[in-house]
């Protein structure tokens, strides 16, 4: 029992030992709590934390104009890359293209005759038959006709170069110029000589103009089978083609389609007609003037008519070459008398009341896109480059007014004095061509058949 008293006696003297040292922590605690004394002339610190002012947007710090710049030349980029890969699709398929492309101007030219003949009760079917068979053999009628004439007339012609070139021999010997015979006979020699020495290349071209030919008869024959389905099914392509377009623009597409059609065969029945016009006078004038090969210049001249400003000027100087080659100065400045009026008569009185409005297209429109369609898929591209033009002139302006239309309609109609009927119209398509409203994608077959004759 003696032990009890001394355990506890040291539990007590370590529970005191302990308290001493809580006190001692307690107190060097509030030691540190304690405020620190300054130095007179250091202010005391501020009670609240300063402002830090925040960095501007980095949108904010660039001009507007340099942003809008900027908004406009990443798109531009965008549409460039598309139209740059639209362009390799179609070189890479250019041949079919082509055919398609020719296919739309030959069902334009005779489409108005099916429209015809199904208005005086004939069968679709059987319209689209007879027009294609005419059309066709009339055109295979021209091309023979003309290479009978070249064949005809390919001896004579040759005489008369040669006579021609000796004529232009004997002039250069008697002409102030001092030309000699041996002069005259190196020079003949020279082109002896390159002649001889391009063998292979003019072999070679020889062949590419077999593969050109092969290519010539494929297109030709696409171009008919094209021809054939959009005179018989061109309502039917059209419907099919709206299903392709976003709902949202669906119905300005559907009316902006009539529009363009009547556009497009506007031109290329108006071109043929001044063609023809132009061919008919030209060529009687060069068979007055007894120049040979009248007949093939002058269908030469009918077919270089589809190239605007281009084909007449070429088509013009091959035939004042053939007349002073084959005749004499005289006889060819006559032909470029002819020429030059009837292309005066063609430019300022034939295409304006001929074409009127309907394809009007600036003249510096047409010289780029005649050379932009040449450099990108030569004579064929040159040829299809204004009614292009033309046709995307009159889509984009119906669009242009079909938008400000809408934008009419949607906008809260004033009311009282303030209030106005008058809107923008679309430009007007005649009722005989086209009809007064483009049918929907969801149109009845019969609406569809209806609308038949514009497409």
């Amino acid at each position: 029992m003696s032990r009890v008293p001394s355990w506890l006696g040291q539990v007590g003297a370590e529970l005191t030992r302990m308290s001493a040292r809580f006190e001692e922590r307690r107190a060097e605690a509030e030691a540190d709590d304690e405020p620190v004394t300054t130095r007179a002339d250091i202010p005391p610190p501020p009670s609240y934390a300063p402002v830090v002012a925040a960095k501007p947007d980095p949108v904010s710090a660039i001009p507007w104009g340099m942003r809008v710049a900027g908004e406009a030349a990443w798109r531009l980029l965008v549409l460039g890359g598309l139209l740059w890969v639209l362009m390799r699709v179609i070189s890479a398929v250019q041949l079919v293209v082509m055919s398609f492309v020719i296919a739309l101007l030959i069902t334009a030219l005779l489409q108005p005759t099916v429209v015809r003949l199904k208005g005086l009760g004939v069968p679709r079917g059987l319209a689209t038959a007879l027009t294609a068979i005419a059309g066709f053999v009339l055109m295979g009628l021209v091309g023979w006709f003309v290479v009978w004439q070249v064949m005809e007339n390919i001896d004579d012609l040759s005489n008369r170069v040669t006579d021609g070139i000796n004529e232009l021999k004997q002039w250069l010997l008697n002409s102030p110029f001092h030309v000699t015979e041996d002069q005259i006979n190196d020079i003949a020699k020279s082109l002896s000589d390159a002649v001889g020495s391009n063998t292979e290349e003019i072999t070679s071209a020889g062949l590419q103009g077999v593969t050109v030919m092969v290519e010539f008869l494929t297109g030709m024959f696409l171009a008919m089978f094209s021809t054939l389905f959009l005179m018989y099914d061109g309502s039917k392509i059209w419907q099919w083609t709206l299903k392709l377009v976003p709902a949202q623009a669906r119905e300005g597409v559907a009316g902006a389609g009539p529009r363009a059609w009547h556009t497009l065969t506007a031109y290329v029945r108006g071109t043929v007609l001044v063609a023809l016009i132009d061919a008919i006078f030209i060529g009687l004038g060069l068979y007055f003037l007894d120049v040979p090969l009248a007949v093939p210049l002058a269908v030469f001249i009918f077919l270089g008519a589809f190239i605007p400003l281009v084909g007449a000027v070429i088509s013009g100087a091959l035939a004042v070459v053939v007349a002073l080659v084959t005749q004499d100065v005289f006889t060819a400045l006559m032909v470029l008398l002819v020429v030059l009026g009837v292309q005066q008569i063609e430019g300022h009185v034939l295409q304006p009341f001929i074409l009127g409005r309907a394809v009007r297209v600036h003249p510096l429109a047409v010289v780029l896109a005649v050379a932009i369609g040449g450099l990108v898929a030569g004579i064929g591209g040159a040829v299809v480059a204004v009614p292009l033009v033309a046709v995307t002139n009159t889509v984009v302006g119906y669009l242009r007014a079909y938008s400000q239309e809408q934008d009419l309609r949607n906008s809260p109609s004033p009311h009282g004095p303030a209030r106005t009927d008058a809107q923008p119209d679309p430009t007007p398509v005649p009722a005989a061509s086209v009809p007064a409203a483009a049918p929907a994608p969801s149109a009845t077959p019969a609406s569809a058949e209806a609308a038949d004759g514009t497409r």
